[in-house]
């Protein structure tokens, strides 16, 4: 049975999807494709339906990262049975997160992203890079290259 692995971030058009892509990215690299499944979701519903950011698809486009998947929500009553793992990119969303738990099972199961880090130890987040310009999203696919690269040694 694969290890079901879902990454958290405010709107899922940014964040979350990069860490998705960079996890199957890494998951086929490492043939652990019957290991593990990935997926992504955003703590609130602002931008259900839609694709990533289309500065975060180019910045990841050219690191070879396709962010293939559709802006969802975060649904509890689901998401908690369906996930083995559940990463926040932000202390702000996963203390969102944790807040919906129903029991510690469930608490269990949420983490931290940049708790995986080793380069990018000094983060504590992954910054939102909505707002900046190139550079934020650039530093955010680093802090996750790291942090999943961390994530897979951890968990394999």
């Amino acid at each position: 049975m694969k290890k079901r692995l879902l990454f958290v971030c405010m709107g899922n058009i940014c964040r979350s999807p990069s860490a998705e892509a960079v996890m199957n990215e890494y998951i086929e690299k490492y043939q652990l494709t019957d290991e593990f499944e990935c997926d992504s979701a955003g703590t609130g519903a602002w931008h259900t339906g839609d694709r990533a950011d289309g500065r975060m698809r180019k910045h990841a486009s050219l690191r070879n990262y396709n962010l293939t998947s559709i802006a969802r929500q975060f649904d509890a009553a689901s998401d908690f049975d369906e996930f083995d793992l559940i990463f926040g990119m932000d202390q702000q969303n996963t203390t969102d997160i944790k807040a919906l738990a129903r029991n510690k099972s469930d608490l269990d199961k949420v983490k931290l992203i940049t708790a995986y880090c080793t380069r990018y130890s000094n983060y504590s987040s992954v910054p939102d890079p909505y707002y900046g310009g190139d550079d934020g999203f650039e530093l955010v696919l680093d802090i996750i290259e790291d942090a999943c690269e961390g994530l897979l040694k951890d968990i394999t």
